[in-house]
């Protein structure tokens, strides 16, 4: 997706993949993974979410990047914090309350950014990008991920031929083409989302939610 679709969507208030709680199947799994609090979690494509606030209670330093700086400016904002900023080569840097978001271009961070990585939480990056975009994403973005990193995926499942994305619909056997080579990969979960839950996509016959867990050898 070209970043002014992103754009348009925050000024018009179009964002529906945002959700007003926490992600359930992050706190079901989470404490599976055994992520160190202290340990910095990476949160791409972050927008304004809630789950950042969460790992951040639970002890962790968190990483978000975000192209929309309204995205940024409301999650601080809501939140009673005051961010202080700064610029480098990756965009301006918003920190507070053991959260940083960096408005700019995720694709643009390199090795030293994601240096101090530990895990990584992905509930709405992957799902949000066309494949060509999600081929990428995986080659690049994730391979700068250090080794040992750790982290839980979380997909949508529907007849893709019934709706345009995002969200897109991603199967196990394309999170598996795209991550195998480098990463270990466990499903933990799969569950029907019903049609009267608030994140369900309308216009398909079925909808399923899935939970990888990852670790990057």
């Amino acid at each position: 997706m070209q970043p002014d679709f992103w754009h348009q969507r925050w000024a018009d208030n179009q964002i529906g993949f945002h959700q007003s709680a926490p992600t359930t199947l992050l706190l079901k799994h989470w404490p599976t993974l055994g992520v160190d609090a202290g340990a910095t979690v990476f949160v791409p494509l972050c927008g304004k979410s809630l789950d950042m606030v969460w790992l951040a209670s639970q002890g962790h330093r968190v990483l978000g990047v975000e192209l929309s700086q309204l995205a940024v400016e409301q999650f601080f904002a809501e939140h009673g914090m005051q961010a202080d900023t700064h610029e480098s080569r990756y965009g301006t840097h918003y920190c507070a309350g053991g959260i940083e978001i960096i408005h700019g271009d995720a694709f643009a961070l390199d090795e030293v950014a994601l240096a101090e990585c530990a895990a990584v939480f992905d509930r709405a990056a992957m799902i949000a990008l066309p494949p060509r975009l999600r081929a990428r994403y995986a080659d690049e973005l994730y391979a700068r991920l250090p080794t040992g990193c750790t982290g839980l995926l979380v997909t949508l499942e529907y007849p893709q031929a019934e709706r345009d994305g995002p969200p897109f619909a991603i199967a196990e056997a394309e999170v598996r083409k795209r991550y195998a080579a480098t990463w270990d990969i466990d499903l933990l979960e799969r569950r029907p989302i019903a049609p009267d839950h608030p994140s369900y996509v309308g216009g398909v016959s079925q909808l399923d939610t899935a939970v990888y867990g990852l670790r990057h050898r």
